[in-house]
C-alpha cells in the first residue's frame, strides 16, 4: 500500500484522532513555553534599560500569562491540521477564544498586583501610612471588577445572552447600593481621608468636642483615644464633613500668657519687667525671634496686666513644656529683681458707720 493511502486511512480511524489531538496539545504547549520564555527575555532586556522598577516587576509577573497565551495562539494556528468536523472545529475555536480571554484577564490581574505594590512602596505611600490599607482595598475592588467583566465576556463568547445578565447585575447592584448606603458612605469617607490626609494615624487632633490621638483609621470609622483614655469611634462619612484640627501639623508651639503685677508697681518697675521678660525670651535659643510680644496690656481691676507671647522652635510637646517652665521661672526672677510682685485677686470693702443721733 502506498504511504499516502496509509496516512489517509489512519486519519479516518478514531485512534488517529486521539493521537492527533494529543500531538496538537503537546506541540502547542512546547511552542508556547518556548515563545513565552523568549518573549519574557526580550522584554526583560528592554525593561532593564529603563530607570523605572515597575516595568521589571510587570515582566517578572507576566511569565505564566505569556506562555499560556502563546500556547493558545499556536493551538489556534495548528487547529486546521486536525481536520475536524465543522461543528467540532467551531467548538474548538470557541474554547481557544475563551482560554485566550482568560489568560488576558489573568495578565490584567497580575498587573494590578504590580501597580499596587509599586504604589505601596513609593515615596508617596511612605509619607501616607494610612493610605496603604486603602491601596490594598482599591486593588481588591479593581480585581473584583475585572473578574466580573471577564465572566461577562466569557459568557458572551460562549453564546449566552449578556444583555439580561447585565440587566440583572444592574438591578442587583442598585439594591445592594441602597441597602448598604451608610457603609458605602463610610468607605468613600475613608478614601477621602486617605487621599486628602487631614490627619494621620498617631496625630493629636481635635474634632469638634473630641480631643485625642488618632489610634486607627478603618474602613467604617476612625478611632480616637482621648486624654481620659477612652476610645471614641467616629464614622468616616461624618468625619469627612466635620471640622478637624490637627495639632501634629504645627511647625512651632506658642507660649501665650498674662503676667499680672500688683497695682503698686511703679512705671520704672513696669519698664524693668517689660525689658527683662523680652530679654529672657530673646536669649533663649529655642525662641522664634520674629514673634516675640511683651506689652503692657491694661489696668485691670486688681492688677497691671502684661501680655506675653512667643513661639518656640519645636514641635515636641514635652520639650515645649520644659522650655515653658524655664521661661516662667525666668519671668519670676525678672519680677523679683524689679522689686515688684505678682498680683492676686483682691477686693476692698468700705463699710459706712451707722449715723448716731446726737444726745439731747
Amino acid at each position: 500500500m502506498h504511504p499516502i493511502d496509509l496516512l489517509s486511512g489512519l486519519r479516518q480511524t478514531a485512534s488517529w484522532r486521539v493521537v492527533a489531538v494529543a500531538l496538537w496539545l503537546t506541540v502547542s504547549v512546547v511552542l508556547g513555553l518556548a515563545a513565552g520564555w523568549l518573549t519574557r527575555r526580550l522584554l526583560a532586556r528592554v525593561a532593564a534599560r529603563t530607570s523605572n522598577q515597575w516595568d521589571d516587576a510587570v515582566v517578572a509577573r507576566m511569565g505564566g500569562p505569556l506562555s499560556v497565551g502563546w500556547a493558545l495562539l499556536c493551538g489556534h494556528l495548528l487547529l486546521p491540521w486536525l481536520e475536524l468536523a465543522p461543528d467540532a472545529t467551531a467548538s474548538a475555536r470557541r474554547a481557544v477564544g475563551v482560554a485566550l480571554l482568560t489568560s488576558l484577564f489573568w495578565a490584567l490581574l497580575r498587573a494590578i498586583d504590580v501597580v499596587g505594590q509599586v504604589i505601596t512602596t513609593s515615596s508617596w505611600a511612605s509619607h501616607r501610612l494610612a493610605s496603604r490599607s486603602f491601596v490594598s482595598l482599591g486593588g481588591k475592588a479593581l480585581k473584583i471588577s475585572v473578574v466580573v467583566v471577564s465572566a461577562v465576556a466569557i459568557l458572551s463568547q460562549l453564546g449566552y445572552p449578556v444583555g439580561s445578565i447585565l440587566a440583572g447585575l444592574g438591578i442587583g447592584g442598585l439594591a445592594l447600593a441602597l441597602a448598604a448606603q451608610k457603609t458605602v458612605e463610610n468607605v468613600f469617607g475613608a478614601f477621602s481621608i486617605a487621599v486628602d490626609e487631614p490627619f494621620r494615624q498617631g496625630d493629636f487632633i481635635k474634632v469638634e468636642d473630641v480631643m485625642g490621638t488618632v489610634e486607627a483609621i478603618g474602613l467604617r470609622s476612625t478611632r480616637i483615644r482621648t486624654l481620659d483614655r477612652t476610645l471614641v469611634a467616629i464614622p468616616n462619612g461624618k468625619l469627612a464633613e466635620m471640622r478637624a484640627e490637627t495639632f501634629a501639623a504645627r511647625d512651632r508651639l506658642r507660649l501665650a500668657c498674662t503676667v499680672a503685677l500688683v497695682r503698686q508697681t511703679s512705671a520704672d518697675q513696669m519698664r524693668a519687667v517689660l525689658a527683662g521678660i523680652e530679654r529672657a525670651l530673646r536669649d533663649h535659643p529655642k525662641v522664634w525671634p520674629d514673634g516675640i510680644t511683651v506689652r503692657f496690656k491694661e489696668l485691670g481691676s486688681f492688677s497691671l496686666d502684661v501680655e506675653v507671647m512667643a513661639w518656640f522652635a519645636t514641635t515636641d510637646w514635652p520639650e515645649f513644656q520644659l522650655i515653658r517652665q524655664e521661661m516662667l521661672l525666668g519671668f519670676l526672677e525678672v519680677i523679683q529683681r524689679a522689686g515688684t510682685a505678682l498680683a492676686y485677686p483682691t477686693r476692698t470693702v468700705h463699710v459706712a458707720g451707722d449715723a448716731r443721733t446726737p444726745a439731747a
